[in-house]
């Protein structure tokens, strides 16, 4: 089979990526002080994250922020209050439908599961045009499923052993994963309960995973989706308290 590595798009490394970034910072940092750039790519040319998942991100930080409330008048409320009273339980319930949307109870039900795994291909026969950069699964590639998942309407995530969610941060660090405080290796595994084919279809619509799979079919990376009708998933045991906001200046 010829190799045309030329109609395969880009998949930038971390370093590319981190080259114009410095760069703009730089030239932030001398032109005005009072500006912050932000922002978070993945390897196609795709401009940002899908709404969808900056709504779920502010949806649970909302939810979680009310949670928080509800638990702590809760609490008032049942030291002040007799046995039974009525407003006690009435705010009781509405924290415990809360506790599921934060991620706060264990969930189970039918989902998908995606696994990713570095090429086996030797290093010695890579295709031209093609680098070691390219055999490998990245920060990128993790946080495409995961973003087409979410946006399939999953319901609750696991990464590896960890129940996450939407503000969880997966971080790159060499050919390993970092996620809330654990390294992991490949390969990776993805389960999401919801939907399995809404999170099947919306996997294929993926621009991003439509690039990762090119470079499956290039160069032999693994990609495994399969359907479930039962996962099991614990509460998530993370903080969900925020270490710091900022004002969304976009809006």
């Amino acid at each position: 089979m010829a190799r045309h590595t030329t109609f395969l798009t880009k998949r930038p490394t971390m370093w590319s990526l981190l080259v114009p970034v410095v760069a703009i910072i730089a030239g932030i940092l001398f032109a005005t002080s009072g500006s912050v750039a932000q922002g978070r790519s993945l390897r196609s040319d795709a401009a940002g994250l899908p709404d969808i998942i900056r709504e779920q991100t502010q949806a649970n930080t909302r939810m979680t922020e009310e949670l928080e409330s509800l638990n702590t008048e809760v609490d008032e409320l049942t030291r002040d209050g007799a046995p039974g009273n009525a407003e006690v339980d009435a705010i009781k319930d509405k924290g415990d439908a809360l506790t599921v949307a934060a991620g706060r109870t264990d969930v189970e039900g039918p989902g998908v599961e995606v696994q990713l795994t570095d090429s086996k291909l030797p290093v010695d026969k890579l295709p031209e045009g093609f680098s070691v950069d390219d055999i490998v699964v990245h920060q990128q590639d993790v946080q495409a499923v995961v973003n087409a998942l979410w946006a399939g309407g999953a319901e609750a995530m696991m990464i590896q052993d960890q129940r996450i969610i939407s503000t969880s941060a997966v971080r790159c660090v060499g050919n390993t994963l970092i996620l809330q405080g654990r390294v992991y290796s490949p390969p990776y595994r993805i389960r999401a309960i919801g939907e399995p084919s809404r999170l099947r279809d919306m996997l294929t619509q993926s621009p991003e995973v439509q690039i990762y799979q090119e470079y499956v079919r290039a160069v032999g990376l693994g990609y495994d989706v399969r359907s479930s009708d039962r996962f099991e998933f614990p509460a998530y045991a993370g903080s969900i308290t925020p270490d710091h906001a900022a004002v969304d200046r976009g809006r």
